[in-house]
């Protein structure tokens, strides 16, 4: 695990994850590997669907060209492709990056990001279509899905736009998963320097209130100034108000767990945190 992967692909928040994944490099004092993936492309219809009344001579003449037009299509997607890395290089570069290299693979995002996880510390990619209301209830396949898949951290940048963490918010509920993310924050390089907030929704009860100090406790025996809040109401709706108030921040929770607060990452039916949360969000495993 000593590398952080950028997934880039050129779209509006290209330039934002390559931004977070310098910044995680650079704290964890590991390589940057910028990926860029070319998925392959919807096939287009056989030819027999256009006409029924095109003879032999006239579909071969058109399955040619259909053929040529997607070699075409193949090469500007590469050149494309060697482009985006190469800014991106740029862009690492310039914000301090020792160590940065980019590939180019050919098949699906999450079937490569599978490939290299046993080498990779962090994966950055980012979130296209961000919601406005919590009725969509439709996340960004490519990010649910490697979400789901992977077994390493994953931060997803939820704008276009990099703005140096001031602070960072741990989702927390009191679960084993909860308990093992805030491990995790502590053991780690990436938040170090950060204060914390630590954010429970939830009725005011004692055992509430001994879970939100027993997450202070560990976090601040590794450094950490720590503060603790406890929401009256639902996490869907609390936590995305709580977050405009904290400047710029960041968003960690863990994932899989059979808590609310897993339900809100990665359920079945809905994926209310993640898609509504106006800061980049930091998913630990």
């Amino acid at each position: 695990m000593n590398k952080v992967y950028a997934c880039i692909d050129g779209l509006a928040t290209t330039s934002a994850v390559i931004d977070w994944a310098a910044w995680s490099a650079r704290r964890l004092s590991v390589p940057l590997e910028l990926l860029h993936v070319l998925e392959r492309p919807p096939e287009l219809p056989h030819v027999g669907d256009y006409s029924g009344a095109l003879g032999l001579g006239a579909q071969e003449v058109l399955l040619q060209q259909l053929s040529a037009l997607d070699e075409q299509r193949g090469k500007l997607a590469q050149e494309a492709g060697r482009q985006i890395l190469q800014n991106a290089r740029d862009r690492a570069s310039a914000a301090g990056v020792q160590q940065v290299d980019g590939r180019m693979r050919h098949g699906e995002l999450v079937d490569t990001l599978l490939e290299l996880e046993p080498d990779a510390r962090l994966f950055v990619l980012g979130e296209h279509y961000h919601a406005s209301s919590p009725r969509r209830i439709h996340l960004d396949h490519h990010v649910e899905r490697v979400i789901r898949a992977a077994r390493r951290p994953v931060l997803v940048a939820t704008s276009d736009q990099f703005v140096v963490p001031e602070r960072f918010v741990i989702a927390y509920d009191g679960s084993a998963t909860a308990r093992k993310t805030v491990d995790m924050v502590a053991a780690s390089p990436l938040l170090q320097g950060l204060p914390a907030l630590v954010a429970m929704v939830g009725a005011d009860t004692p055992t509430a209130q001994n879970a939100l100090q027993d997450a202070r406790h560990i976090l601040q025996g590794a450094g950490f100034a720590v503060e603790t809040t406890l929401l009256p109401g639902e996490p869907e709706q609390a936590l995305p108000d709580l977050l405009p108030s904290q400047g710029a921040a960041l968003l960690v929770m863990g994932a899989y767990d059979h808590s609310r607060i897993r339900h809100l990452v990665v359920g079945s039916t809905t994926t209310t945190l993640l898609r509504l949360s106006t800061a980049p969000v930091l998913i630990l495993r």
